[in-house]
Parts: C-alpha cells; sequence; structure tokens
C-alpha cells in the first residue's frame, strides 16, 4: 500500500512530474484532491522561506504530512535573477490574463536582459520543506547549464525552453520527461525527499483517504 502524501500544489505539470520521480510507493495528493481551494501565501524572500510557508499552512489546518517545493532560475550575469521571483518575474496571472501569458512573458523578460551579456550561464534551483508532525526537513536540488537566445521544445514548463543542462544539446522542454527527470533540479530535491521517506516511513505514519 502506497503513503499517501499531500502535495501543497494545483500544477499538473509539477503533479505529473513528482508522481513520476515518486514512482508507485507514494500517492501524491493535491489540493484539489483534499477539496482545499484558498490561496497559499508566498511571501518570503528566499525559496527556502516560501518552501516552508507553504508547507506549514497546509499541515497547520489538516495536521497530514505534506511537503511544498519552491524552485527559482538563477542566472549569473543577472547576479541570481529572477530567483525568488521566478514565477512572477514579469507580473501576475492577472497582469497576463492567463498562466501560459505569464510564462512567456517570463521568458522574454530574461532574453531581454541577457541581449547583451556574454555570460548566459544559470542553474536552476528547487528547495522541498516537508512536514511530517515532528520535524521540519529540508532538500535541495540544483543543475547547472546556460540559456540560449531562442526557445525550443514544446515539453516542460517555466523556462524550460530557453534552459540546456550542462552536458547536454536539448533544453529541458525538448527532453521526454523520462529524461529530464534523470538530471533536474527538481528530481535530485525529489531523490532526497524519497530517500528520506523510505528511511522513515513505518506502520504509523498518517496517511489520507479523501
Amino acid at each position: 500500500m502506497s503513503l499517501k502524501i499531500i502535495f501543497a500544489t494545483n500544477n499538473p505539470h509539477k503533479l505529473s512530474e513528482i508522481q513520476d520521480i515518486l514512482g508507485q510507493e507514494f500517492q501524491l495528493l493535491s489540493l484539489k484532491d483534499i477539496h482545499f481551494e484558498e490561496d497559499i501565501p508566498e511571501t518570503q524572500p528566499t525559496l527556502e522561506g516560501n518552501a516552508l510557508q507553504k508547507a506549514r499552512y497546509i499541515f497547520e489546518r489538516f495536521n497530514l504530512p505534506c511537503f511544498a517545493d519552491d524552485t527559482g532560475l538563477e542566472i549569473q550575469a543577472l547576479h541570481g535573477e529572477p530567483g525568488v521571483y521566478s514565477a512572477r518575474y514579469a507580473g501576475s496571472v492577472q497582469d497576463h490574463g492567463s498562466e501560459k501569458n505569464r510564462t512567456a512573458a517570463n521568458i522574454v523578460k530574461v532574453l531581454t536582459k541577457l541581449a547583451t551579456e556574454k555570460d548566459r550561464s544559470a542553474r536552476f534551483r528547487t528547495v522541498i520543506a516537508y512536514l511530517d508532525g515532528k520535524k521540519e526537513h529540508l532538500f535541495e536540488g540544483t543543475v547547472q547549464g546556460r540559456i540560449i537566445n531562442n526557445q525550443r521544445g514544446e515539453d516542460g514548463f517555466g523556462y524550460d525552453p530557453v534552459f540546456v543542462p550542462d552536458g547536454y544539446n536539448q533544453t529541458f522542454a525538448e527532453m521526454p520527461l523520462s529524461e529530464k527527470n534523470k538530471i533536474s533540479h527538481r528530481a535530485r530535491a525529489f531523490g532526497k525527499l524519497v530517500n528520506f521517506l523510505r528511511e522513515n516511513s513505518n506502520s504509523d505514519t498518517k496517511g489520507y483517504t479523501p
């Protein structure tokens, strides 16, 4: 029987990507699955702070094992931008009318800022906060790469169409999900979480049945 854990997100791309990483040992429940429709605050100045804030918000209301993540694209020539503001670098969803339009605007802003820069090095960084009722746990994963001049690929999400990881010629958006999940920042962070869960899950770990 797989352990059911709340993932504090309703992003379908994240859910499918992370469920693929976790396999059948763990079953992810989204906020929709637990009938939670409120907005979760993300007001902290760091990825670690935002991940903890989101996980605490859900745990305090459901008192069940849960985790939240926050991811940022950190570009060397932009002194770490967009970083913690990656998802809203060019404004909110309301500003652009849809998530798709906001993502497109974010990419355009990055490419515009890098137009005259020779150093295109960047990294994706994911931080996961997991709360099990006993302690707060943080897991981090990073992947180094570079920002290319033009978008390539139809898969992935966020900045994936302009990010090429070191040692590869494809962007994340050109890679099959199975390939991306071997090397991505999110895969590395979640790999650490999975190892932790395997080592620490036991019969008295609480689950959830919606």
